[in-house]
């Protein structure tokens, strides 16, 4: 499993400009189960994606697509890790790990 942060690297209005694109990719991956969470960070500095396990050259082309990348407004941070301990009723998290 994979924990993603995005860090914005330009000015909002110009991340702004690439929103509802890079909505629509996330929107796409969840749907997908590519992606299995997708959150804003406070203050307007990126965003945190829970992925679930996959070969690390299928995550990097992956995110590889996020327009907020392929327009570089934004830069991504990736986080392996193996789900051991999890909350009651969270069970499945571990087979996706």
């Amino acid at each position: 499993m994979f924990i993603v942060t995005v860090s914005y690297t330009a000015p909002l209005d110009e991340v702004n400009q690439w929103r509802p694109a890079h909505g629509e990719w996330l929107t796409d991956l969840v749907a997908r189960q590519l992606l299995l969470v997708a959150g804003r960070r406070p203050e307007w500095v990126g965003g945190v994606y829970l992925v679930p396990g996959m070969p690390s050259e299928k995550i990097d082309r992956l995110l590889a697509t996020d327009p907020y990348l392929l327009n570089g407004v934004a830069e991504h941070q990736v986080v392996e890790f193996t789900p051991l301990l999890v909350a009651p009723g969270l069970e499945e998290l571990k087979a996706l790990g």
